[in-house]
């Protein structure tokens, strides 16, 4: 009995898990589901808004990361809607800051180069479940920033990367016609 050779496709479950991507964006929804139940009001549509946005753009990356078992292309699709769901989700977070005349932490500001190298190293929700629970709005909406900035940057080296692999390795056709000429011993 022949085996057929099944290395054409990478079944790699709940490997996304792994991605630093995924997990920054895990803490981007967290922070994100508190802040917008903590700071706007009950029936303002934001709330959903907001959520939807960190949702989708977890979301995103994890079916991108699993898509790309079999499809390429829709891998760097679905990751390119992360980074437009993220996108969107920082315009919300700096129209609240504005809006309410609240500071948005500039580059230079010790209090965002510290954010910056504390969410860093940080890539556990739960580190910022616990951060934020005292936290002031403002703090907590730079805090969020940073982590969007962040995850877009990840997924922005994650693309590329992607770019490159489908570049040296091909599709999922050329892996399947690869598969099979060695299969086939030629």
């Amino acid at each position: 009995m022949i085996i057929p050779d099944r290395s054409f496709i990478r079944q790699r479950g709940d490997a996304y898990r792994n991605s630093f991507a995924f997990q920054k964006s895990e803490c981007v929804y967290d922070v994100t589901y508190h802040f917008a139940h903590r700071f706007l009001q009950k029936g303002d549509r934001t709330i959903d808004q907001m959520i939807q946005a960190a949702r989708s753009g977890k979301q995103n990356i994890a079916e991108g990361l699993c898509d790309g078992d079999t499809s390429k292309e829709m891998e760097i699709k679905l990751l390119n809607v992360a980074k437009a769901s993220l996108q969107e989700l920082r315009i919300d977070y700096e129209d609240y800051l504005r809006t309410r005349n609240l500071q948005q932490w500039k580059v230079g500001d010790d209090k965002l180069e510290q954010t910056r190298r504390v969410c860093a190293a940080h890539n556990d929700s739960e580190y910022y479940r616990l951060a934020i629970a005292e936290r002031s709005d403002e703090t907590i909406a730079n805090i969020a920033l940073v982590l969007i900035a962040q995850t877009d940057k990840l997924l922005y080296n994650l693309i590329e990367k992607k770019k490159q692999d489908f570049l040296q390795s091909g599709g999922i056709k050329e892996e399947m016609a690869r598969a099979r000429r060695e299969h086939r011993g030629y």
